[in-house]
């Protein structure tokens, strides 16, 4: 029984996921409901598995780690540019991500996501200039930092939960 709740813990999360990717692209926010059920899923999955990917204060210090770095990473870029210029429901989605990945893995996530980040801005970037003829102004460039982020989650939960070695059939 507890197997398959880990088991459909996955595929669960990944639409959650791909849900919170959608809306930030199209409304530039993450709605707390989902960030919060993404979040519940993670416990769920860990209790279910029997912590076998972690115990809980590592998961705990993952929630911590990854929201409180991409806070921080939020109150220097406000200081910088005097105004948000990242968004608190990115500070939650780490932070739930933390809770799937533990306080090691969350940091290559978030490392992930930002250059996947990088990659969808450069993207985004060219097609401006081969719309317009010339390049948007990184002054007033805004781009939704989730989807990013989003990637660097699946990106590095792939890696750590890729098979289910925790099942014993």
């Amino acid at each position: 029984m507890l197997d398959i709740v880990s088991i459909l813990c996955l595929p669960l999360a990944l639409a959650v996921l791909t849900a919170l990717a959608i809306i930030d692209l199209r409304t530039l926010l993450l709605p707390n409901i989902l960030v919060t059920c993404f979040a519940m899923l993670g416990a769920l999955f860990h209790l279910s598995a029997m912590y076998y990917y972690g115990d809980s204060v590592s998961l705990g210090l993952g929630a911590f780690i990854g929201g409180a770095t991409l806070y921080f990473v939020r109150l220097l870029g406000n200081m910088h540019y005097k105004t948000d210029t990242l968004g608190l429901g990115d500070v939650k989605l780490m932070a739930a991500g933390g809770l799937w990945l533990g306080m090691h893995d969350i940091m290559l996530a978030i490392v992930a996501g930002a250059l996947c980040g990088l990659l969808h801005g450069g993207v985004l970037m060219i097609h401006g200039k081969i719309k317009t003829g010339k390049l948007p102004k990184m002054s007033t460039f805004s781009l939704p930092a989730g989807p990013g982020f989003i990637a660097g989650l699946v990106i590095i939960g792939l890696a750590k939960f890729w098979g289910l070695p925790h099942l014993s059939f």
